[in-house]
This record gives C-alpha cells, structure tokens and sequence, in this order.
C-alpha cells in the first residue's frame, strides 16, 4: 500500500493525484491536507507556479515529519498560467516528494488563453473566478474548470492534471537515471 497526501482540499486534484499513482500502484491510500502556496493567488510564471507546487508538497512532508503520519509521497498541485511566443497559457504544475527527500515535478498540457481573460489574470485575479463569470457558474475550479469551457467539455480538469501528475512520477519510476547521485 502506497499511502500519499495531496496538499489540497479541491477534489479535482486529490482524484488526478489518486489516479496518477494508481497507474504504477496496485494499492493507494489518498489522504489531503489543505496548505496554503506560499506564492499568488494566481501565478503569473513558471516559477511562481513551480515553486506554488513544490510548497505544497513540502509542507506536507513537514506535517508529516512532525506528526509522523507514515506518508510514501507528498503531492502539491498549483495551477498557473505563463507566457510563451507572446501567448499566455494555463496549466497546472505538480511536484512529487518521496519520504527520502527525492522530488520531482510535471507539467499538465499547456492551452492558450484568450487576452480577455489574460488581462485579468495578469491582474491577479484567479483564473476559477474569472471562468465562474464567464459560464456563469459557481466553483469551477471542482469541476471542468477552464479547460472544459475552452475544449467543450472533451477534457476536464481532473484529465488536466492526471497528466501532469504521471509524468511527475517518471523519476521515481527510473530512480537509478534521476537519482543515481543522491543516498537512497
């Protein structure tokens, strides 16, 4: 048994995390603690995105050192949005710790944003509350999300972020190519 805690309450992210492991686990125990980022409401950058991922996970593992709960992994997802070719996208980061201290990150795919949505994001506002306006709805970001307005609901955020959180993963999956340098 695999026992992760993701550093959300969103339950988008604790079943992407969930399914994510389940792809290389047999059997997963998911447990969530609500962390805060450390970083924007909405990050602007990649590295305010990243590093949004990476607090989540730490904070985690500091809560389970302190507490000794027995966690494997320690799972913070941060969506973001950053600017490439004069275009700004939105994807969500995600970064993976093993108890040992071993991390790694991943990327869900990127999609463009159109400018009028950009504009209010580049002003800090998040992009779950811009979109309930938009659709006109409440809590987006629990559901489809962004990604289920902008491709009709042919992905939705869960599906987002499943891939980010495999790809996280790789290096754990091929430690002796990641972490060949580091005591295991």
């Amino acid at each position: 048994m695999v026992k992760i805690l993701v550093g959300s309450k969103n339950p988008v992210k604790i079943s992407a995390a969930k399914e994510g492991f389940l792809k290389y686990f047999d059997e997963v125990e998911v447990k969530n603690f609500d962390v805060p980022s450390d970083v924007p409401v909405q990050p602007i950058s990649s590295e305010e995105t990243y590093k949004g991922a990476e607090n989540r996970a730490e904070r985690l593992k500091e809560i389970d050192g302190k507490e000794n709960l027995g966690f494997d992994f320690f799972v913070g997802i941060e969506g973001g949005i950053s600017e490439t070719f004069d275009k700004w996208f939105a994807y969500g980061c995600m970064c993976i710790i093993h108890k040992s201290g071993k991390k790694s990150f991943g990327t869900s795919p990127h999609f463009e944003l159109p400018k009028p949505v950009t504009k209010r994001l580049l002003k800090r506002e998040e992009l779950g509350h811009v979109m309930d306006e938009i659709m006109k709805t409440e809590n987006s970001k629990v559901k489809g999300g962004a990604i289920g307005y902008f491709t009709n609901d042919v992905m939705d955020r869960k599906d987002l972020y499943l891939g980010g959180v495999i790809v996280a993963l790789v290096p754990f999956l091929h430690e002796h190519l990641y972490f060949k340098n580091e005591s295991n």
